[in-house]
């Protein structure tokens, strides 16, 4: 399948990378507002195609699928701009700036009859089903909790200190632990509580969430831009409890019992980034003529991005385009 990249960054360097490493796709076209670094960036990773607009890529008849790689702000314009012109999009989280934009999307995507995902790497891992298989084993039996963490000092870039680049940790790094907590817990949330403190740029720079299911369940949540964090999620059962290593890419699963003891441990599959699982699950996907993915269905980036309003609403963070 031919791919086209929309942005030229960090995130679409580590994509391109992968994509090079795959034999079932082309790394076809590179665009950028930019033409002299969208230049730059196909000679490096080797695309056939540089536009120096995302208009021009999307009106490229060989383009098959387009990875949308632009800060946040930018997300709801760039796949709208793509479904029009019927290119099916796969868009870097967050989705969008907010679930009535998400929303928007998923009924464009309907409308238009075009396959729309939000690229959330964890939902498309191999350790998502191995996490759920050792919960469900009962091998730490009933879970209470988990907590979760992610955080990186990440605070001297541009797009994570500006507002109008919706910055801060929420839609960053906040968004991986929500949706590790609601791949692992489900979505019935009886309620949210939260605290937070704000940069002097007026985004969310470090946060606690704590999320009460229905049954009984907690979930409590950090994310920081200044410090590096253990990055580790674990859950709490009656019999031990089970260790991720790395929410954001899980790299292994530890069980301990009741005197500490490691009981289990495996190593998730080895991997090219582990961007490859949701660049394949999209593929076949499109060849199928289906509209959304399997593991990361529209009606879930809404509900995520529901979840992120709320916890903005609590804050009182508008982002300048929301104005």
């Amino acid at each position: 399948m031919k791919i086209g990249i929309i942005g030229t960054g960090r995130m679409a360097a580590v994509f391109a990378q992968t994509l090079v490493q795959m034999e079932e796709v082309t790394c076809y076209a590179a665009a950028s507002r930019s033409k002299e670094k969208a230049d730059k960036f196909a000679e490096e990773y080797g695309f056939q195609k540089v536009y120096g607009s995302y208009e021009e890529l999307c009106a490229d008849p060989e383009v098959e699928l387009v990875y949308i790689a632009t800060p946040h702000s930018f997300h709801y314009e760039n796949m709208e701009l793509c479904i029009r012109h019927k290119k099916p999009v796969l868009c870097e989280k967050a989705f969008t700036l907010n679930s009535s934009q998400a929303e928007k999307i998923r009924e464009l995507a309907a409308e238009e009859g075009v396959f729309a995902a939000e690229a959330i790497w964890t939902r498309y891992m191999p350790s998502r089903n191995m996490i759920n298989e050792l919960l469900d084993s009962g091998i730490i039996g009933n879970v209470s909790a988990l907590t979760a963490n992610l955080s990186y000092p990440v605070s001297f870039k541009e797009r994570i200190m500006k507002p109008e680049l919706a910055g801060g940790a929420l839609l960053d790094l906040g968004v991986y632990g929500l949706n590790f907590a609601l791949m692992h817990f489900g979505t019935d949330i009886e309620r949210m509580e939260s605290s937070v403190q704000m940069t002097d740029t007026g985004v969310d720079a470090m946060e606690s969430i704590t999320l009460f299911f229905k049954g009984g369940r907690m979930a409590v949540l950090t994310h920081d831009i200044y410090g590096r964090s253990d990055r580790k999620g674990i859950f709490y059962g009656e019999k031990g409890y089970m260790i991720v290593e790395n929410i954001n890419n899980p790299q292994s699963i530890s069980v301990y019992d009741l005197s500490d003891r490691l009981i289990h441990h495996v190593d998730v599959p080895e991997q090219i980034s582990g961007y490859e699982y949701e660049v394949r699950e999209c593929i076949h996907a499109v060849q199928a003529g289906k509209l959304e993915s399997y593991s990361m269905p529209l009606s879930d980036t809404v509900a995520v991005m529901e979840k992120m309003d709320q916890l903005r609403a609590q804050w009182g963070l508008v982002y300048p385009k929301e104005q």
